[in-house]
């Protein structure tokens, strides 16, 4: 679908560069690597993400690191009801007041914290768009695919070797602990680069539109969840030892490993990049089996 055919708030402005370096100065601030800030400078780009990202008139997307609201008012040209999400305090309070002027029949709801650790919102979200800080992309994203189930769908803007490491499958070189994490809630898929000009400050590295479709069927309880991600850790912090080496942490001694894989349908020569999250889930089942006394 094309911009044209998108259906767009014509009330809604978009922030260009003049525009955000204008906010930064009022606000006094000069983006910090420590909280990833790259601002987006470009309409064209907001416009791509909030199109890939499939967002629909009247749902709930919630939106984290929303900054000086780029990423923001494109959603809110969508039609979308955001809850952003703002760790920064100047950032948190400007917001609103910004949305006054450029969306100000919009519905926005800015809420201060820290994503990593906000486990509810006002608004059940339907959808994740966000551009976000590069050095906590995957915690923030795993963190809000358990802690809220409703969010089906969504693209993330991340680093480019974070991206490809999320979306990678089983025998890649970037497969890893990220991967199979992010698989337990369903399918990933990268949408292509962006361009580092679209950001000021312009980052060192690149990156990468990244969307997902939540599972209509959990793949297993909270219990084998966490079972599951425990041998996805130790799997891959010696990622290549063969798995009765590798899983020894969690499942006990070599010959106790070997047995447990083995009664799983694993090969226990095989290593964690080789293995998908259902191998993963099969070997916990397994071993959980092993150690009920009935």
């Amino acid at each position: 679908m094309s911009d044209d055919e998108q259906e767009l708030d014509p009330s809604v402005k978009l922030l260009g560069p003049a525009e955000v370096r204008d906010l930064a100065g009022l606000l006094n601030i000069v983006p910090t690597k420590k909280l990833g800030q790259n601002f987006v400078i470009d309409p064209n780009t907001v416009r791509r993400i909030v199109r890939v990202a499939g967002v629909r008139p009247g749902e709930t997307v919630v939106e984290v690191g929303p900054g000086l609201g780029s990423l923001t008012f494109g959603l809110l040209e969508a039609g979308a009801a955001v809850v952003a999400v703002e760790i920064d305090g100047r950032l948190a309070a400007q917001l609103p007041e910004t949305a006054k002027l450029m969306a100000p029949e919009s519905s926005l709801t800015v809420i201060h914290q820290d994503a990593l650790r906000i486990t509810e919102l006002p608004q059940a979200p339907a959808r994740l768009v966000a551009n976000l800080p590069y050095n906590v992309s995957v915690p923030v994203l795993l963190h809000f695919m358990e802690h809220f189930p409703t969010l089906l769908a969504g693209v993330v803007m991340v680093q480019a070797e974070v991206g490809y490491r999320i979306a990678a499958t089983p025998g890649s070189k970037v497969y890893g602990a990220p991967s199979v994490k992010a698989e337990w809630y369903g399918s990933w898929r990268t949408h292509g680069q962006v361009s580092r000009q679209i950001f000021w400050p312009v980052p060192n590295v690149d990156s990468v539109l990244v969307g997902f479709d939540r599972r209509e069927i959990p793949l297993g309880t909270e219990v084998e969840r966490l079972a599951t991600f425990a041998l996805v850790d130790a799997g891959f912090q010696q990622r290549r030892k063969m798995l009765r080496q590798s899983l020894q942490p969690v499942l006990g001694d070599t010959t106790t490993a070997s047995a447990i894989i083995e009664s799983a349908g694993v090969d226990p020569q095989t290593r964690s990049e080789q293995l998908t999250v259902h191998d993963f889930l099969k070997i916990a089942r397994a071993a959980e089996t092993s150690a009920d006394p009935q």
